[in-house]
């Protein structure tokens, strides 16, 4: 189980939140909402969540100021902010605060779900939007020479493949997955080895770090594709 805590002062935000991730999952539990950044650092304090989904412009102490306080006593302590801001100093002073993710509260469902499950296994994440706003023009031209090489290696995958790689981006295991898609676990494990050899990896950890960087937008398309 999966322990968060939100922190954000739009309360029929973090409400409905709240209700959205514990019904959508069995792995991800909402165990308080704090709705200012002193709520946010002593309910952390108090209840020591895995992770702490971080809203910025709250009362009394804002969301980057709750987020060092909170690291000055808990080093090893997740934050992610959550938030609609884009601008570039937000971003920047949030990472150098020590949060391990900036997401946008505009994100789907299920992005939030595999981006906190992610997350949880210490991968470090931005969101896609994010992203974009923070390359410079200089860099457009090989970032699109970069996505033309992962639409290749995407292309790559069979029908079958694809699905599993969206599951194991989705942080579910072996087991869960040959449920999913009614297979056998060995079938499962063989699609899994076909998939880290065209990535050129066996860390899954890495696997699901590639979904989201480079493969979440492909996915997307097929998705609206169908």
């Amino acid at each position: 189980m999966i322990r968060i805590l939100i922190a954000d002062d739009q309360l029929l935000f973090a409400e409905n939140l709240k209700i959205m991730l514990e019904t959508l999952t069995d792995d991800l539990r909402i165990v308080g909402i704090a709705t200012d950044g002193k709520q946010a650092i002593d309910m952390t304090t108090a209840l020591h969540p895995d992770i702490v989904l971080m809203d910025i412009r709250m009362p009394n102490i804002n969301g980057i100021d709750a987020t060092k306080a909170i690291l000055s006593q808990d080093k090893k302590q997740k934050i992610v902010i959550m938030t609609t801001f884009q601008e570039e100093n937000y971003v920047s002073t949030t990472l150098c605060s020590g949060a391990v993710g900036y997401l946008l509260k505009t994100m789907r469902s299920q992005d939030l779900i595999s981006a906190l499950r992610a997350v949880n296994e210490g991968v470090i994440l931005l969101s896609a939007q994010v992203i974009e706003h923070l390359v410079k023009p200089e860099e457009q031209a090989a970032n699109e020479e970069t996505r033309q090489h992962y639409r290749q290696i995407f292309d790559s995958f069979s029908k079958r493949e694809k699905e599993v790689l969206r599951l194991i981006a989705e942080g579910h295991s072996n087991h869960r997955i040959a449920q999913e898609l009614y297979l056998s676990e060995p079938t499962v494990r063989n699609y899994i080895s076909s998939i880290y050899t065209k990535l050129g990896t066996n860390n899954r950890l890495e696997v699901i770090e590639d979904v989201k960087k480079n493969f979440s937008p492909f996915f997307s398309e097929n998705e609206a594709a169908d």
